[in-house]
């Protein structure tokens, strides 16, 4: 993977975490480089470390050791401010549990996060409208995001995640309130979005059925890599 293709790289990374005298492993001694054009499937049982994997990518958890580089920047000498606004404009999440804002409809879920990357208002509107229809959320634009189904609520949250053409997409297990086929067309949509558009896509999971739509797959336990593909034989995995 040449240099200015990669957009997260990680060296040695460790997180613990401390309560009282116990210490607890998040994860421990990461080494990773993801880039453009490529769907990476974190896979691993719940405890694994893939939440806090991606926390960390994030820069929203700081690593106990090691070091984060986004975009070629190590994030622990970025300013909070400037790594808020890099977030904002270059960065698209998809968390488990959705946190979309219920006061606010459906549409203005997703033209929330266009208006921190700072868009124009007339392409704000246009670009949120064409994101609903993709989604068939078209009629549900203007529904309270508190009134929506579980499935409804995902897929609001991938619409938000992709609408600022992020060149990175970190996906808490997207699949996890939808049917098998809104899941199936979520994990393509993302698949498609890291091939055609030449974006970093990051999917954690524990679903075996996203294996297929991975151009890499790592297994994570008690927060260490302990196989990747294709070394991984991923079927034998329970």
């Amino acid at each position: 993977m040449k240099d200015n293709q990669v957009i997260v790289s990680l060296e040695g990374v460790t997180k613990f975490y401390r309560s009282n005298s116990h210490k607890s492993t998040g994860v421990k001694d990461i080494n990773l480089k993801v880039g453009k054009g490529e769907l990476l499937l974190l896979l691993g049982p719940s405890g694994s470390g893939k939440t806090t994997l991606l926390t960390l990518i994030t820069g929203l958890l700081e690593p106990t050791s090691g070091k984060v580089y986004l975009y070629s920047k190590n994030i622990s000498e970025i300013k909070a401010k400037d790594l808020q606004q890099l977030r904002a404009e270059k960065v698209g999440f998809i968390f488990q549990t959705f946190l979309l804002i219920d006061s606010l409809t459906a549409i203005q879920n997703i033209e929330l996060v266009l208006r921190f990357a700072k868009l124009k208002k007339k392409y704000i509107r246009t670009r949120a409208s064409d994101l609903l229809n993709q989604f068939g959320l078209e009629k549900l634009a203007f529904k309270s995001s508190a009134s929506l189904s579980q499935g409804e609520k995902q897929r609001v949250a991938v619409a938000r995640a992709i609408a600022n053409d992020a060149d990175l997409i970190l996906a808490d297990e997207p699949t996890a309130s939808l049917e098998t086929k809104q899941g199936m067309m979520v994990i393509e949509l993302l698949h498609d979005y890291a091939r055609k558009r030449n974006k970093c896509v990051i999917v954690a999971s524990h679903d075996l059925r996203l294996k297929d739509y991975a151009d890499r797959i790592i297994y994570l336990q008690d927060g260490e890599i302990i196989e990747a593909y294709p070394e991984l034989n991923i079927d034998n995995i329970d």
